[in-house]
């Protein structure tokens, strides 16, 4: 009866978890100004009663009585996340899991004020606490290891710093020479006009229903940076709305759909349990990406968008689905990394991934990392970065401790590459689908191919099987190099 106990104990864990994200999708969406402080106490009591189970003594002995070879497949899976993540817990001290869940809490709501006032020095010291707090986590987790690969085992099982900065050190110098090449061509024209708030809004449902979001178990919601919560029945999304500027709206919600359609796919009956919800922010990141990019930024599916367009809008600014395909890829200069085109996008990563590596070992101290920041941006990009906002307050990653988290984009992109190359090759007819909106072909070999599969396989292993080859970063170089030598006329 172990497993049968352990899986009744494990169900309810999850449950309060799922609780916890709720609330953090309401602190995001609805919860008013004024309940920050106590929000902040919700939360931080909800984590303590969630170590408490993580860490319960009752886990370590139903771990030790159950005989793995008596379970199937499933079972095993469950059993090894449930040891891996139980190991961790136990390295976790819970006065510093509270302390990190109620100073995370409130250090949200310190950095969107300090971004609105572009104050970096508002944020500075909250940010100190954390990273503080961070490098203390990292090493009680790594015991004795490096505490930057212990932070990104909770984002990608299995990975190491060292690894990522290898496979990153391959992408940027063709990423960077390409840019450079395209930046001294002729930039085609973008679209134009004021594009209505409540049509930007009615067209990201038509659009998340194309890619096959489940409205019965998820709703689209307005953020300030949009994002995606839950698993299961209860999967919500969040976008965002620009007057000047609706693919802003349309791609920032294909992009939650890819993974709000990760967490609907995976098989029902792993509900509640490890195998639940996506394996790594890396896998869930490949969803996303390849929606947003490769499906969506594609020719096929830029052409049925088009018209779209100008039905829900008028006149766009733009003549044609080649002029408007063109202006959805163009190459623009940009502080912003959501903002940023596909190809452009990696070096945003690269520059936090190398911030964030130098603030855990103490390379970097918090009071010198906006003037780095600003430093590498320009080496990077070539243009200086104005204010905190476009800078080093323009993402809430770091105010939630979320170290470890930024590398998983780039590394989501790589798996996207490799997906599509087997997608394409699976569904060679794909394209006269797109043309007419129809992008269930891809969806539905995702869901069949990876989707359904949740955590059953560790991340490296769910791309393997799904693509029939080893992640590799030259099919995502060999396609942005295709598709943008093409559009630039290289």
């Amino acid at each position: 009866m172990s497993y049968d106990d352990l899986l009744t104990f494990v169900r309810e864990t999850e449950a309060l978890a799922q609780v916890s994200g709720r609330l953090g999708w309401d602190q995001e969406t609805m919860m008013p100004r004024g309940a920050a402080d106590q929000r902040a106490e919700e939360v931080a009591a909800l984590s303590r009663v969630l170590h408490k189970r993580r860490t319960d003594p009752r886990l370590g002995d139903w771990l030790a009585d159950i005989d793995d070879a008596a379970l199937d497949a499933t079972g095993q899976a469950i059993l090894r996340h449930l040891r891996r993540d139980y190991a961790r817990a136990q390295r976790r001290p819970e006065d510093l899991a509270t302390a990190l869940a109620r100073l995370t809490s409130r250090a949200q709501g310190i950095w969107a004020e300090a971004r609105a006032a572009d104050d970096f020095a508002a944020f500075a010291p909250t940010l100190a606490e954390v990273v503080r707090l961070k490098r203390e986590e990292g090493a009680a987790l790594a015991g004795g290891g490096d505490p930057y690969d212990a932070l990104l085992e909770d984002y990608e099982p299995g990975a190491t710093g060292a690894e990522l900065d290898a496979m990153f050190g391959a992408l940027r110098p063709r990423l960077v020479a390409l840019r450079a090449a395209i930046l001294e061509k002729p930039q085609p024209a973008g679209v134009s006009g004021t594009f209505d708030e409540t049509t930007q809004l009615t067209m990201a449902r038509k659009i998340a229903e194309v890619f096959g979001y489940d409205f019965t178990r998820g709703r689209i919601d307005k953020a300030v940076h949009p994002f995606s919560s839950g698993s299961g029945a209860d999967v919500r999304i969040t976008t965002r709305t620009d007057p000047n500027d609706p693919f802003n709206c349309l791609y920032s919600t294909i992009h939650e759909v890819g993974h709000a359609a990760y967490e609907q796919g995976i098989n029902p009956g792993y509900a509640l349990t490890p195998l639940g919800q996506g394996v790594s922010m890396g896998v869930h990141e490949s969803q996303s990406r390849i929606y947003e990019n490769q499906i969506g930024r594609s020719r096929a599916f830029t052409g049925w968008l088009f018209e779209e367009l100008k039905s829900a809008h008028g006149d766009i600014g733009v003549a044609d689905p080649d002029a408007f395909y063109a202006a959805v890829n163009r190459v623009q200069n940009g502080h912003i990394r959501t903002e940023a085109d596909e190809l452009q996008y990696n070096l945003h990563v690269l520059l936090r991934f190398d911030l964030e590596r130098a603030l855990i070992s103490g390379d970097l101290d918090v009071a010198d990392l906006e003037a780095a920041w600003n430093d590498r941006f320009e080496t990077d990009f070539g243009f200086a970065v104005t204010t905190a906002s476009q800078g080093v307050l323009q993402d809430v990653h770091w105010s939630l401790g979320l170290f470890g988290y930024f590398p998983t984009y780039t590394l989501g992109n790589v798996y996207a590459g490799c997906l599509h190359t087997a997608l394409r090759n699976a569904i060679p007819t794909l394209d006269s689908a797109l043309a007419k909106g129809d992008a269930s072909p891809a969806t539905t070999w995702l869901r069949e191919n990876l989707q359904q599969h949740g955590g059953l396989r560790p991340p490296s292993e769910t791309i393997t099987e799904a693509c029939g080859t080893a992640p590799s970063e030259e099919p995502l170089l060999s396609y942005l190099e295709g598709k943008f030598k093409a559009l630039y006329d290289l």
